[in-house]
């Protein structure tokens, strides 16, 4: 049994209600749903929140809300992985232990049906590994990035790299933030997503955009419609 779970709680404080604020028309935790459920891969897509207004909007969405997640994992310090594996203790208590899980970010409106079948698929194939997360390129070296002190010097945070060319600089990635699908068993056992038990699973750099704050709101929501008209031609 696969299971998707989808950690959307109410509390956000940057971008007031940010998981059922409107996003080109929709609200934002409505992609999600719509791209785990496009996929058919899940026998069952959870919310674990504690709003009731988002309770409301991803069961309007074709969610389940099946529980509503304890005060205590509803804060701004408890991390995903433990609001996970409350989702999934809760469904082997209540309903099955399920094999395959995957977590889906639910401000993630560029994921596609595709990247989970295609992540699913690669997961299957790699029986000896745990996880297959989002993970994206780096627009820019990162080992010439700047800092600047209270005084506004400048400095540099690799400053070994000062003089090495950009091309000779090995590239890096990041976590793309938009899903981790694993083997339900790792996620319980406290298996380090971020190293040699998982496998990368690449999105495209216009698909991948952290949406921290009103600006990358605006500006996700430009990226977000330059794609639908580019694949709508």
């Amino acid at each position: 049994m696969r299971i998707a779970i989808i950690p959307a709680r109410g509390g956000s404080k940057r971008i007031p209600k940010k998981n059922i604020k409107s996003f080109c028309g929709q609200p934002m935790i409505a992609y999600p749903i719509a791209a785990a459920k496009a996929s058919n891969l899940f026998d069952h897509i959870i919310v674990s929140t504690d709003c009731k207004s988002i309770k409301e909007v991803a069961e309007s969405c074709g969610a389940e809300v099946p529980f509503t997640r304890p005060e205590h994992l509803s804060d701004d310090f408890t991390g995903t992985g433990a609001v996970v594996n409350h989702a999934i203790d809760w469904f082997k208590a209540n309903v099955c232990e399920p094999d395959f899980v995957c977590c889906i970010y639910p401000t993630a409106p560029f994921l596609r049906a595709t990247d989970l079948i295609d992540a699913y698929e690669k997961l299957v194939q790699c029986s000896d590994k745990s996880f297959c997360f989002s993970v994206g390129r780096y627009a820019f070296p990162v080992q010439r990035a700047l800092t600047f002190d209270e005084q506004g010097d400048i400095g540099m945070l690799f400053p070994e790299h000062a003089g090495t060319r950009s091309q000779d600089l090995k590239e890096v990635f990041h976590d793309a933030g938009q899903f981790y699908f694993g083997r339900a068993a790792a996620f319980l056992s406290h298996v380090a997503t971020f190293g040699p038990a998982s496998i990368p699973y690449f999105m495209p750099r216009e698909r991948v955009m952290d949406i921290d704050d009103e600006e990358d709101w605006q500006q996700a929501e430009m990226m977000f419609e330059l794609l639908t008209t580019k694949e709508s031609l």
